[in-house]
């Protein structure tokens, strides 16, 4: 992924273009606000990581706010030694996409990074998912088997609604963790089995219409055929 740094703290960017270079990412550095926005809205990036306190004539939010009034959705993740509440209040309502304090982990940057992608990616124009004569309402989060309504609870209807949109393939254990419980980390208990244990209950009236299926050493698939 193509990723820009918008940072004046040499320190702490090369700590970052080393990092990111490392995991794979083409990295683009600004060191002052005037350049970075010039970057931001002359090249398209995956995403960008803005400290908040810059020089060159604009800070960190002036980019973002003139950045998504320009319609540029790029994921913005704000790095600052604000730490206050009302800062990373500030800094989200702004536009930025989430809001890291230094000092901070780079493994937890590169948690977030991949959490703000992720969210980027995922298809928002939808009102609804369908497999078989299985029907999610993405808005009122309301699921029906066959005209029939099934009662989920939040974290149930996330782990359909992953399945939903990955239905017909098969999804692994890690993936479930990382999409539907945000793990980088397998934390070594059975959550996911015991959830899709009472999923298939929910949405299962009889083995003769089985759905949800467990491939096994693979992971899980929803489909429609029996």
């Amino acid at each position: 992924m193509k990723i820009l740094i918008v940072e004046d703290n040499e320190r702490v960017s090369n700590f970052l273009k080393k990092g990111l270079a490392e995991a794979g990412h083409t990295i683009d550095h600004a060191d002052n606000g005037r350049d970075g926005m010039f970057l931001a809205v002359s090249e398209p990036y995956d995403a960008i990581i803005m400290d908040r306190m810059l020089p060159g004539g604009i800070d960190g939010l002036g980019i973002i706010v003139a950045l998504r009034k320009d319609g540029n959705k790029t994921p913005i993740l704000i790095l600052s030694a604000l730490s206050e509440v009302d800062d990373r209040i500030q800094g989200l309502q702004s536009g930025g996409d989430d809001y890291l304090v230094k000092p901070f982990a780079f493994g937890e940057l590169l948690a977030r990074l991949d959490a703000i992608l992720r969210r980027a990616q995922e298809p928002n124009t939808e009102s609804s998912l369908s497999v078989g004569d299985l029907n999610l309402d993405l808005l009122s989060r309301k699921v029906t088997r066959a005209g029939k309504s099934v009662t989920l609870q939040p974290r149930e209807f996330k782990l359909l609604e992953y399945l939903a949109r990955h239905a017909n393939q098969v999804v692994t254990r890690t993936m479930l963790l990382e999409n539907v419980w945000d793990y980088h980390f397998d934390p070594q208990t059975n959550v996911v089995d015991v959830h899709i244990s009472k999923l298939r209950q929910k949405i299962e009236a009889s083995p003769a219409k089985q759905m949800l299926r467990t491939i096994r050493n693979a992971g899980y698939m929803l489909t429609a055929d029996a």
